[in-house]
């Protein structure tokens, strides 16, 4: 995201894209400092699905660097990261290309089997489903919007309840997905849209066989379900001002998965960014002649808002 910002004279780079490479270098160095055994991306690389060499090249630059440090780095394909035109690559999928050790990308759903440095930890991929995926199936064409995002709603728990009977209960796992799901608070997002989107209940993803279900789509970090714990970590910066009252960060997760015991914590860790302030001028009505006076007082007091990013 680079909007409400300037070039900077050292960089050359916006200031707010410098904010969101600071917020991101924070968890890359607490990655590092704590020796975590594995980082979950869950997907919305970038803001555009055309990001410039530069954006890529810097969020390539942090991803390499926790890989590594023998981190490894899980990457879902977000709506934001896909392509409009088919045969185009997603924002991400040159990390697979290249076979980059300790980068895994997940474009499709799936079960991974992710080796860390604390032992194997399952992973149940659930990237972004395309509206475009559906309406091109036959049995898809007649199908009015309402029961479209039915039909979307209804593939994707049963690619969670297929790929969750596959898990081995040995090992410790994980839901990755990129959706919206029920009751989640919307942040920065227009709600119009995410209002017409297809969406999942919590009971779809809540599913026993899973320790902790990480989630992204949703900009705003929020708990929807404790046992097992069902999180959108929402975005590292603010991106506009409809963030200005939200907390950013990250979420540091600890799972032990044992033949005795199954145990799960996790704990919001913040981000000191950039500081949105939306500023209201309340502007009283002037001094006015009587004639005035009777024109200007059949109409309400007038509020205008001005908004402004701080440092």
């Amino acid at each position: 995201m680079e909007t409400y910002g300037h070039i900077d004279a050292e960089t050359g780079l916006s200031s707010r894209f410098n904010d969101f490479l600071c917020s991101f270098d924070k968890l890359v160095d607490y990655a590092i400092d704590k020796k975590a055994d594995l980082a979950i991306f869950c997907g919305d690389a970038y803001k555009s699905r055309d990001p410039s060499q530069t954006q890529q090249r810097e969020f390539a630059k942090r991803i390499k660097r926790l890989a590594e440090c023998g981190i490894p780095v899980f990457l879902l394909v977000g709506n934001h990261d896909l392509p409009n035109a088919m045969g185009r690559a997603t924002t991400t999928e040159i990390f697979d290309t290249l076979g980059i050790e300790n980068v895994f990308v997940a474009g499709k759903p799936g079960l991974y089997k992710i080796p860390t440095p604390s032992g194997v930890i399952q992973i149940v991929a659930l990237p972004w489903l395309k509206r475009s995926n559906v309406v091109g199936k036959e049995d898809a064409k007649t199908l009015d919007f309402a029961q479209l995002n039915q039909r979307m709603q209804e593939i994707l728990s049963d690619i969670i309840d297929k790929l969750s009977a596959e898990l081995d209960p040995a090992f410790p796992a994980v839901l990755a997905a990129h959706v919206w799901v029920q009751w989640a608070r919307v942040g920065s997002e227009d709600t119009m849209s995410i209002g017409q989107e297809h969406m999942l209940l919590v009971s779809s993803v809540a599913k026993p066989a899973f320790d902790y279900v990480a989630l992204g789509h949703i900009h705003r970090h929020q708990v929807l379900n404790e046992n097992p714990p069902v999180v959108y970590s929402g975005s590292l910066e603010r991106l506009d001002f409809g963030d200005e009252d939200d907390e950013k960060g990250f979420y540091v997760v600890e799972i032990e998965h044992t033949a005795q015991k199954r145990w799960t914590a996790f704990e919001f860790r913040g981000v000191s960014g950039r500081r949105f302030l939306r500023i209201n001028v309340d502007i009283a009505p002037e001094d006015v002649s009587p004639t005035e006076t009777i024109l200007k007082t059949s109409k309400p007091r007038v509020t205008k808002s001005a908004a402004i990013s701080c440092g």
